[in-house]
């Protein structure tokens, strides 16, 4: 009877043990990094490819995981249970009871859960070569379960199959590596401009008619140098009676290369110097548009309106400051966004985007709702009416006044914040 009772405690133990393995695998095969796994493994770790290869087939691996866990519980219940009515009688069933429900919740269950979800990657190459005799010996039971997968789906006429991972959760995984110290401010930031990057159109990031910088087809060759010079650009577009109807793109090297002796002016014919000009809608995605423009040799895109008019254009420069912010050249006025004026109020350009408005000014993700893409435009929507300067309003904590206003837009606000509200 005695040695009977030793084999039964020695029995238990050795399934207390497999019950930690297989709890502990569960949370580190469910909490591991596969990118980091992966590098592991590229660096010539054994374990790390065959945990790997576990882990490719997570549906197999939870099954057996969970048979595994459900088989070791039960078993060591009922030989806790023959134990203590043993050695208490009748009353042993209960002692029982709560003896292993205590064991096995914090020895076999929270403890090794919590110590795996610390060190996933080290506790799966550590435990990959057991667990791969594992999944074998219990290959029956997955394929049973597989079926009966199959069978669940087709009655229930659900589909099983794991989703795609989206661009909120691909974002959520750029915060948390931030955070973790694996890759900079500097580069998350990019990352969140390259995921963004398709989502911005042609519209959003143009510069509008107003401002266009353009030449006449008919202007005369010193006219054209003086712009060339006065505005600091490499390129031109030429428009033909107004700027609604651009005709083609100049580059400055192409012209003075044809145009300038030493001392004085020749003839020119811009047709002879234009290339013509890329036109896309208002709505093309800035990917899109930045594969059109390579594709076209072009660095500048005329961005048409709904009636065939110039909306505004383009170049190739707004489209990678979306990815790598302002691009300052030596010819470039360094314009800041945002001015500091003291007292919690701030000059804001109206040519500035709604969401570094919203970052700047800390607005939660639930609030912004502008339908603009500039302040310019979401001061319009505000007032419904064409901005004059002293027009004000009001939104959560923020004043938001016209300062300064030029040809029926508005090209500075003061904002004010109420720290009080």
């Amino acid at each position: 009877m005695e040695s009977n009772n030793i084999m039964a405690v020695l029995s238990l133990f050795i399934l207390l043990v497999l019950s930690i393995f297989f709890s502990a695998n569960e949370t580190a095969y469910s909490a591991l990094n596969r990118i980091r796994l992966k590098h592991m493994a590229e660096k010539g770790s054994r374990r790390a490819a065959l945990a790997l290869t576990l882990h490719k087939d997570f549906n197999k691996l939870l099954s057996t995981l969970l048979i595994g866990n459900n088989v070791v519980n039960l078993s060591m219940a009922s030989i806790c249970a023959v134990l203590f009515v043993r050695r208490f009688g009748e009353i042993g069933a209960t002692i029982s009871t709560v003896v292993l429900t205590v064991v096995v919740v914090v020895f076999a269950d929270v403890t090794p859960k919590v110590l795996a979800k610390g060190a996933p990657e080290r506790v799966a190459q550590v435990c990959a070569p057991f667990l791969h005799i594992f999944v074998f010996l219990l290959t029956p039971f997955n394929c049973f379960f597989k079926l009966w997968k199959r069978l669940l789906q087709a009655v229930f006429k659900t589909n099983f199959k794991a989703h795609a991972m989206t661009e909120e959760e691909l974002m959520s995984i750029v915060e948390e590596a931030e955070q973790e110290g694996v890759i900079d401010k500097d580069d998350s930031k990019l990352l969140y401009n390259a995921m963004e990057f398709y989502d911005q159109q042609a519209r959003d990031i143009l510069t509008p008619r107003i401002d266009v910088v353009a030449v006449s087809r008919d202007a005369s060759p010193e006219e054209i140098s003086a712009k060339f010079i006065e505005k600091g650009l490499s390129r031109l577009p030429v428009y033909d009676g107004s700027v609604d109807n651009i005709v083609g793109i100049l580059h400055m090297r192409d012209f003075f290369a044809h145009v300038v002796n030493p001392g004085k002016y020749k003839s020119v014919n811009l047709n002879a110097l234009m290339t013509p000009p890329v036109f896309v809608a208002a709505l093309t995605s800035v990917g899109d548009l930045f594969k059109q423009l390579q594709k076209e040799k072009s660095h500048i895109a005329v961005v048409s309106d709904e009636y065939g008019g110039t909306e505004g254009i383009v170049t190739m420069e707004d489209i990678l400051e979306e990815l790598v912010g302002e691009i300052w050249d030596e010819s470039d006025e360094v314009i800041e966004k945002f001015t500091d004026w003291g007292n919690n109020k701030y000059r804001v350009l109206c040519t500035t985007s709604m969401d570094d408005f919203y970052e700047y000014f800390n607005i939660p993700s639930k609030k912004r709702d502008a339908e603009s893409s500039t302040v310019g435009g979401w001061i319009v929507d505000m007032l419904s009416k064409i901005p004059e300067k002293g027009d004000t309003f009001t939104i959560d904590n923020l004043t938001v006044t016209v300062h300064k206003t030029q040809h029926r837009r508005a090209l500075e606000c003061i904002v004010k914040i109420d720290k009080k509200a």
